[in-house]
């Protein structure tokens, strides 16, 4: 019978009284039995430990009152069936009392030492699962990103660990209602941060360890949890402040020359203009130069403004059905007249896109007239093509290329890349044209992105997603 004991039944829950009379009586004469055949080996007055494991069973299973009364049942049991007179509860021996009073004792002891280990054991079972359930809140609490979206999570979880039926954690102060109490959670402080709010009429002992042992580390963790939450956002404010410092100085520095530049060719012109003493063809290329510069002066306001809009937020596309080929047909044509050839393939079966033509023009347009600039006078090529759900154009020039270091860079407003010898000096434009692109390329649901190696060219890959209502439509008035 002790081999079939485990650790876990010293934490288990105390079985009916009930029960443990029946099995103490049942033991007591299971165990009064055995000692008959057992009086062949040994005397009669040694056999009395037989009657030990059927006190510890009982002390073990039933605590200690019924494990003393097991000792005492063993005890009357083995005065009268075995120590003579037989069936009388009088002794013939004076010396049998001696050995029955320290059977008595022996089996006192032996009860009082189970219901310590029991005690300890479910002391330590309680423990372990309140450590347990301090580190499930710890991890509910602080591996989120939120406080207040884990503070959901965290209640469920008391409420499972406690076997209660709810629970709810309440930032701030509250006193409940009359179906729930209200247990107030505080800092380190001493200030009420959160309550946690638990249905009324809870068994005592339920109560007893919500205050004394589940209620402090809540509140601790809750601290730290809201701590964590204002260090986050302070650090996010910090860095957007940042952010915008460095887009400020950076627009300064762009107002300072790109907008400076422009307009100090337009005033000197303005001012040639008005003199006599130039020739007829002097004015015609100061005014063509006026026109020029002022026409570079208006698309960089054009960049500014879109940048802007794109920063804001205010950038949402008006979406219609719209023809790719159409789009870059109108992006190439929108271009400042150069000497670079641009290719134009368009695949058949490329469907038509729900998406905001302007602004893919725009984005497409900033990423040619790119391409244009660093293709050192050779033709750039753009195809356009379907890949399973998108349309995916690609636009390659045949210029230096860019350093890996700077891929993504290049598409930070302001941001003026190297090309493929570091020391050399930024390349010209304002920095603007590819994070506009980025910008409406993602604002349309695609994603623009780049490969490139130096001495070989560039490729900027622009992917947008199709519209299984597009795709029918297409195909309607195809038919």
């Amino acid at each position: 019978m002790l081999s079939r004991l485990r650790p876990d039944h010293l934490r288990g829950a105390r079985q009916r009284p009930g029960i443990g009379l029946a099995v103490a009586v049942a033991a007591v004469a299971a165990a009064t039995v055995a000692i008959y055949p057992l009086t062949s080996v040994a005397p009669t007055v040694s056999l009395s430990v037989v009657y030990l494991p059927a006190v510890l069973v009982v002390s073990v299973y039933w605590g200690l009152f019924l494990g003393l009364l097991t000792s005492l049942l063993s005890a009357l049991a083995f005065n009268f069936f075995h120590l003579p007179p037989v069936g009388q509860l009088s002794l013939a021996d004076s010396r049998n009392w001696v050995a029955l009073a320290a059977f008595v004792t022996v089996a006192a002891v032996v009860s009082a030492m189970a219901e310590l280990a029991r005690s300890r054991a479910i002391d330590a079972e309680r423990g372990r699962r309140e450590a347990d359930l301090a580190a499930a809140l710890a991890r509910e609490l602080l591996a989120g990103s939120d406080t207040r979206t884990a503070l959901g999570a965290t209640a469920r979880r008391v409420a499972e660990a406690l076997a209660i039926p709810s629970a709810a954690i309440d930032l701030g102060a509250s006193d409940g209602d009359e179906r729930r109490v209200g247990l107030p959670l505080r800092g380190g402080d001493g200030a009420q941060i959160a309550t946690l709010l638990v249905p009324r009429g809870l068994a005592p002992e339920i109560a007893q360890r919500l205050r004394a042992q589940v209620v402090p580390a809540l509140g601790a963790l809750v601290a730290i949890a809201l701590h964590r939450d204002a260090m986050q956002s302070e650090a996010v404010e910090t860095a957007a402040l940042r952010r915008s410092d460095d887009v400020k100085t950076a627009l300064l520095r762009a107002v300072s020359h790109d907008l400076r530049t422009p307009l100090t060719a337009i005033v000197a012109g303005g001012h040639a203009l008005g003199t006599s003493s130039i020739t007829d063809e002097e004015r015609r290329e100061l005014s063509a130069a006026v026109v020029d510069e002022g026409t570079r002066l208006s698309a960089l306001v054009d960049k500014l403004l879109d940048l802007s809009r794109l920063q804001a937020g205010r950038a949402e596309p008006r979406r219609e059905w719209i023809s790719v080929e159409d789009i870059l047909h109108a992006a190439r044509d929108g271009l400042a007249d150069r000497p670079v050839e641009i290719r134009l393939s368009v695949d058949q079966d490329v469907p038509a896109l729900r998406a905001d033509g302007a602004q893919l023009e725009r984005a497409f347009a900033n990423v040619l007239e790119n391409a244009r600039r660093y293709s050192n006078g050779l033709p750039v090529s753009v195809s356009a093509r379907r890949m399973g759900d998108r349309v995916v154009v690609r636009i390659v020039d045949l210029g230096p290329g860019i350093r890996a270091a700077e891929r993504e860079r290049i598409f930070e407003p302001f941001y003026r890349g190297r090309g493929p010898d570091p020391g050399r000096r930024p390349w010209t434009g304002s920095g603007l044209g590819l994070a506009i692109a980025r910008g409406f390329v993602e604002a349309n649901g695609g994603t623009i992105s780049v490969e490139s190696l130096p001495g070989q060219g560039t490729s900027f890959v622009i992917s947008l997603p199709l519209d299984t209502v597009a795709e029918s439509v297409t195909e309607e008035v195809t038919a």
